[in-house]
């Protein structure tokens, strides 16, 4: 199967979509701030970098960076 030689529209819905999902947590986090704000500095940084990397990679963005480049949801696996 070879390659679509056109350009694919799942790269720009994607780039939106991520746009999005960045305001989205944007928008959840500045409203946790009163409440993450009285924690101690680093606590807060820890909070901060786990909510991104779970919101922002582990959840969606991997499959939608997989979904963007290949068009196909879930990877295919090998199967032995």
């Amino acid at each position: 199967m070879t390659p679509p030689t056109g350009p694919r529209w799942q790269k720009p819905v994607g780039m939106l979509i991520i746009l999005a999902l960045i305001a989205i947590w944007c928008v959840g986090i500045v409203s946790l701030a009163p409440w993450i704000g009285q924690w101690h500095p680093a606590a807060q940084l820890l909070f901060y970098v786990a909510a991104g990397v779970v919101w922002l990679w582990v959840l969606p963005m991997r499959r939608m960076l997989s979904w963007m480049e290949t068009g196909k949801w879930r990877a295919d696996r090998e199967r032995r």
